[in-house]
């Protein structure tokens, strides 16, 4: 039977590494919802011109064009197996429309695992890169700090901190994720399948932890 997994963390908690090793690890299509919505676009389907249109007015694309986005992109043979689901649903009435989607299918949401990382810790990570204007590589204060502070090891270009990765946009971009999350996260909570995993832990105790609350 085909397996649906909803993978939820805040930016900075590692989800991306632990999607894409989980997703290799049970075989299931690893569903990222920017991925769909920048293939819509790019290939000018019917719904990529329907979410354009939205977008070039300024407003949210709705929750009915973007279902219908993942229910085609479900519907594709690599999916026979189930799928992780990574940046969607958002929110209660997205989990709710997905829990209906594949309900019509006989399969449901087998598991929501949740990576918990403290709000001050994802600020540490997220914060402390510096990027490298002319090669781009990107350093980190405390994971992989340059040889000499501010330059880089390849080319000597003075190095920079990129608008997203300063310590106030990375606490706004945390606030609003946490306010966004919470109901979803109390969604699943309710209906039985949220698994909470500690993503202070090394790389492959979170993929252990993960793999075993999915299994």
């Amino acid at each position: 039977m085909a397996k649906y997994i909803v993978l939820l963390g805040p930016p900075g908690a590692g989800k991306g590494t632990q999607a894409q090793i989980i997703s290799k690890t049970m075989n299931l299509a690893h569903i990222s919802s920017g991925d769909i919505f920048r293939e819509n676009l790019k290939n000018e389907t019917e719904l990529g011109k329907l979410a354009k249109g939205f977008m070039n007015r300024g407003e949210l694309v709705p929750d009915d064009v973007t279902i219908a986005m993942i229910r085609d992109r479900l519907k594709r043979p690599d999916c026979v197996q189930g799928a992780l689901l990574d940046g969607f649903p958002r929110t209660p009435a997205q989990a709710q429309a997905l829990g209906e989607m594949l309900a019509e299918w006989n399969a449901k949401i087998d598991s929501v695992p949740y990576i918990s990382v403290p709000a001050q810790v994802l600020i540490e990570r997220l914060s402390g890169r510096w990027s490298c204007p002319t090669c781009g590589f990107v350093y980190h204060e405390v994971f992989n700090a340059p040889k000499q502070a501010g330059v880089c090891d390849k080319d000597g270009a003075a190095l920079y901190q990129r608008e997203d990765d300063k310590s106030e946009t990375v606490k706004r971009r945390i606030d609003v994720y946490v306010e966004q999350t919470s109901p979803l996260i109390a969604f699943y909570q309710e209906a039985g399948v949220l698994v909470e995993v500690d993503g202070i832990l090394p790389i492959e105790q979170v993929t252990e932890e993960l793999l075993a609350a999915i299994l």
